[in-house]
């Protein structure tokens, strides 16, 4: 570091690698000296993750990579408006595993490209171990996808970075948050049974959508059809039919005003989590979002069915590998 300084001095460089204060960097715009520049004691790596996930006929594939997108920026904010921290926003990651579709167990359904956990998990790793071996120490990952395997893939890339770095890599969106607010969308009792367990493309994920996005959501959300279900089981038979849209709950009540307070909520949230962190809350005194989910018989069942046809998959490129003698 002082090298670096020495350097910059010489060169007049000074006042551009060495900002008076932390703030927010993206990555990609660094060059090698503003990268090695860094205080790696102060910095925090923001990784934020997509994928490409059916979300029925009205919102986009890459509608997760979006909102993971702000509740990143919120998350390095706070962290930039603490003295002396710095930001550092990575590349996003845009695949990950699996894709509501996964839930009606139709594991081929247009718009959802997915890679296998396995994969994912190896991204991460590889990743993460570049920025450990680097000398980084500190990783948030905001990659609010719902998938069981595409969360547990992150969560075991994190406990390889903190057994093998000793750092604290966290996948902030993996975890259950303690005390955890409503948004105030102001539903009545019947749309709110309306909309019923709404986890995909109904009217929480096209309300994101018309706040961050409104260019992107076809107009039809306006008359869709709910496809409501009180439990993970309802969810599973209302997907089985061969009509499914591609999404649960009820579109037709998405608002921007609902998506900017779901997003600001979530934000604040997830922001304040990190902060907690930072500050030494031990992140594994908190409950995994996937372990907490894998206790509904019903996500069981819709896991279990996924992990098998991406295992059935994963022996078909295996095969091919081994005849052509690549593995």
């Amino acid at each position: 570091m002082r090298i670096l300084k020495l350097i910059a001095v010489a060169f007049g460089l000074q006042s551009l690698v060495f900002p008076v204060s932390a703030q927010i960097y993206d990555m990609r715009e660094m060059t090698t000296v503003e990268i090695g520049a860094l205080d790696l004691q102060k910095t925090v790596v923001v990784i934020t993750g997509g994928v490409l996930e059916e979300h029925g006929p009205y919102l986009p594939s890459y509608t997760d990579g979006y909102s993971n997108e702000y509740i990143a920026r919120r998350v390095a904010e706070a962290i930039v408006a603490r003295p002396g921290w710095t930001a550092l926003i990575f590349p996003q990651i845009p695949v990950g595993d699996g894709g509501a579709n996964q839930v009606a167990k139709k594991h081929i359904f247009p718009g959802t490209y997915h890679l296998h956990a396995s994969t994912v998990r190896a991204v991460y790793m590889d990743i993460v171990s570049e920025l450990g071996e680097a000398g980084f120490r500190r990783v948030f990952v905001i990659s609010g996808h719902g998938a069981i395997q595409h969360q547990l893939a992150i969560d075991q890339a994190g406990d390889f970075f903190n057994d093998t770095y000793r750092g604290t890599m966290v996948h902030l969106t993996g975890l259950v948050r303690p005390e955890r607010a409503t948004p105030a969308l102001d539903l009545t009792s019947e749309e709110i049974a309306e909309n019923g367990l709404d986890v995909h493309g109904g009217m929480d994920e096209t309300s994101r959508m018309l706040f961050l996005r409104p260019d992107l959501v076809r107009p039809g959300y306006r008359t869709a059809q709910p496809q409501a279900g009180r439990t993970w089981r309802d969810l599973v038979t209302k997907g089985a039919a061969p009509n499914w849209p591609g999404y649960y709950g009820s579109p037709r009540l998405a608002t921007a005003a609902r998506g900017a307070e779901i997003m600001r909520l979530q934000g604040q949230e997830l922001s304040e989590l990190a902060i907690a962190i930072l500050d030494g809350l031990d992140h594994r005194t908190l409950r995994r979002r996937a372990a907490q989910s894998l206790t509904d018989e019903g996500v069981r069942d819709w896991d279990g069915a996924a992990v098998e046809h991406g295992r059935r998959i994963q022996e078909q490129q295996d095969s091919w590998l081994r005849s052509k003698g690549l593995k």
